[in-house]
């Protein structure tokens, strides 16, 4: 009387594999999920787009209001004007750039790990 105990069959309930293929596809696709994933990530870009151009706006009215208020004033004998521009406006434009290419690429790649579903 040696009976066996019935087999069972054990399945992993969360398939990695499965979901990640499934949202690229979705994506590439372009379903309403892949619709959506996209959309989301362009308008993050247009977000962090339109919050960096207001901060150089903002700095450029600054710079010429400062060189409006005192426009023959002299700094280590150089105009302020000229002063401004230099030591302000250019390398401000630089690191925005800077800035904004950095953390695009960042939202890119945080959006490819969602699509690939890494932890």
């Amino acid at each position: 009387m040696n009976e066996r105990p019935e087999r069972q069959r054990v399945v992993l309930a969360h398939r990695r594999g499965a979901r990640m293929v499934r949202t690229r596809v979705e994506v590439q696709e372009q379903t309403q999920v892949g619709d959506a994933l996209v959309r989301g990530l362009v308008r993050a870009q247009l977000g962090l787009a339109l919050r960096l151009s207001a901060v150089v706006v903002f700095a450029v009215a600054a710079i010429l209001l400062l060189t409006g208020l005192a426009p023959a004033l002299t700094v280590f004998g150089m105009r302020l004007n000229w002063l401004l521009l230099a030591v302000l406006a250019y390398p401000l434009l630089y690191g925005v750039g800077r800035l904004y290419v950095r953390l695009a690429e960042q939202g890119e790649k945080d959006f490819v790990r969602v699509v690939d579903s890494e932890p």
